[in-house]
């Protein structure tokens, strides 16, 4: 929680699902209530999106579900491209172990078994009102300056008309969003539209096969294929113009398409969850907000399945936004703050979206010679290591624009690129005093947080306690303290920190090595980004707008971790 007084009136979130319960948990964290609006009166029953990458189950620790999270998902080995004979072309390795971001690259998931460790929190917590069954069906004063008075939003609740009020207004409610179409803002399409079959099947003896996602580049028929956890498997096939599904979902044509996986023709031994169709688009949002409404997740953007991106891009949406609105909610930033949603957000989708694209055009490029000459080129494409990378990464772009301060560029140079502004700040162990090794996300918490390895000075001390941001000093494993004593005075204004483990990312090391002269001071969002980087002899500076009343911090001590997730040391491995 924030020690800053925050409004009375909430947030209203339409949409509870993934998305739209994290945005609600990171508000209600910071001491913004939510009215949490869901139109069906029970979570969603059947699987959906099945991966989340490292950097994006970063955001599951600060709403507390990280543990649970790891304890249901299973770490994947990555991608496989197959050709049409299912002879691998190219594979994109990822670690089981735990990255600079504190998980596995890849993490494979049954999504009813995340919305349960979501909604648990959700409804434990006093600042989140939950109403099921609330059919949005008009808004009145959303579409005004942010100067204007409050967002009054209409819902049909067990057949009645009722009216809630609040500041802003989330639309996180999916591909067909109200919210979206009641603020007038269109989609634009961005060249992919294709209908898949999804199947989801449980083998209760298991499948000998590879545990990553198998993609197949086959023209007659380009598919997927992936385990999801434990015994529950997902088969995606392609779908051409005017094809009739039903003919491909009976038990002979299913059990002929599975053959490849499961060495038989029959369903002997299957049990089919379900078998629907698809169709994957790739759109965006023409606006991400207008007035007081903000979308977010599928409701902002569409994208084809191929990168495993879909959820992930709304999570990444609600990491963005949540602390922007509370940070303008609270006093301690102007509203221009909320303008870098859509700078940040949207160039970010646009361009993971079109990343999916290009590889579902690899995968599914027709059958045409000109096809054929596209799948020659990728495989020779694919035996460059660096082409590889580039195609395997689903790291977010760094941010070149908004809530950021870049830099002059002979500043720049001398600092390490994990380091610059718009990146995302790794999230290695570490230790304070004589505690376990946690991860640093569980340290900042969720807070602004300043990063040095010098002694910090009164004047960058008074600088933190000011704008209530987390002063952290970093330093190598043998610097900061001895075994068994705090590393720093209690009252001292900043946390000492310690490097541990044998996993530590080069850019927080050569930080710590910068302990004499020049060091550097890294402000870190509380989504975790690069905000800025400020030599020794400089203050750092908040980059973006600071009102007036706001100088009203308190001291970083006074804050208990968020969630009991905060608390307890964050595995290094599987």
């Amino acid at each position: 929680m924030n020690d800053y007084p925050a409004t009375q009136e909430p947030v209203i979130v339409v949409g509870a699902g993934p998305v739209g319960c994290t945005a609600a948990l990171l508000l209600a964290d910071s001491g913004i209530p939510v009215t949490l609006l869901e139109r069906h009166a029970q979570p969603h029953p059947l699987p959906r999106a099945v991966h989340l990458d490292d950097e994006v189950a970063r955001t599951l620790g600060r709403i507390g579900v990280s543990e649970g999270f790891l304890d249901r998902s299973r770490p994947g080995s990555g991608l496989r491209l197959l050709d049409a004979g299912h002879r691998v072309m190219a594979e994109f390795r990822r670690e089981h172990q735990a990255s600079q971001h504190g998980f596995p690259q890849a993490n494979m998931f049954h999504q009813p078994d995340l919305e349960e460790l979501m909604l648990a929190q959700v409804k434990a917590h006093p600042l989140i009102d939950l109403r099921r069954g609330a059919e949005v069906c008009g808004m009145d004063g959303a579409l005004g300056p942010l100067t204007t008075d409050s967002v009054r939003v209409h819902a049909r609740i067990a057949g009645d008309l009722q009216t809630f009020t609040g500041r802003f207004v989330l639309g996180c409610d999916g591909a067909n969003s109200t919210i979206r179409e009641l603020a007038g803002i269109t989609m634009d399409d961005l060249g992919f539209t294709e209908r898949w079959l999804v199947v989801d099947i449980r083998v209760e003896t298991g499948l000998d096969t590879w545990d990553g996602v198998e993609q197949i580049c086959d023209p007659a028929r380009a598919a997927t294929f992936m385990q999801v956890t434990g015994d529950r498997y997902r088969w995606e096939f392609r779908l051409f113009d005017g094809e009739d599904e039903v003919g491909l979902i009976t038990p002979q044509a299913l059990g002929q398409l599975l053959r490849p996986w499961t060495g038989r023709t029959d369903l002997g031994g299957l049990e089919v969850i379900r078998t629907a169709t698809y169709t994957f688009r790739a759109r965006l949002a023409s606006r991400f907000q207008t007035g007081r409404v903000f979308l977010l997740g599928d409701a902002a953007h569409l994208t084809p399945p191929f990168i495993g991106q879909g959820l992930a891009a709304g999570l990444r949406d609600a990491d963005n936004l949540a602390w922007k609105l509370a940070y303008v909610l609270t006093g301690r930033a102007g509203e221009d703050l909320l303008a870098s949603y859509e700078t940040e957000r949207r160039p970010h989708a646009k361009a993971l979206v079109k990343k999916a694209v290009r590889v579902g055009w690899a995968m599914t490029g027709g059958q045409d010679r000109a096809a054929a000459v596209r799948r020659i080129a990728l495989a020779a494409a694919v035996r460059s290591e660096r082409v590889c990378q580039a195609m395997g990464s689903t790291a977010t772009p760094r941010l070149k624009a908004g809530a950021l301060q870049r830099p002059p560029r002979l500043i720049l140079s001398g600092i390490p690129s994990a380091l610059r502004p718009g990146g995302l700040i790794p999230n290695p162990l570490v230790s304070a005093g004589d505690g376990p090794p946690v991860r640093l996300d569980a340290i900042l918490a969720g807070r602004t947080a300043v990063l040095t390895a010098r002694r910090p000075d009164a004047g960058l001390a008074d600088f933190c306690r000011q704008h209530g941001l987390v002063l952290v000093r970093i330093s190598s494993s043998h610097a900061a303290g001895t075994p068994g004593r705090p590393a720093a005075d209690p009252d001292a204004g900043w946390i000492d920190v310690r490097l541990a483990g044998d996993r530590r990312p080069a850019g927080l090391r050569a930080l710590a090595a910068l302990g004499s002269n020049p060091a550097l001071t890294v402000v870190v969002r509380p989504d975790r980004v690069v905000a800025a980087v400020a030599p020794r002899c400089r203050l750092p500076r908040l980059p973006w707008p600071i009102p007036a009343t706001a100088g009203r911090g308190s001291p970083v001590t006074a804050h208990p971790p968020a969630h009991p997730d905060h608390a307890r040391p964050f595995p290094s491995t599987r």
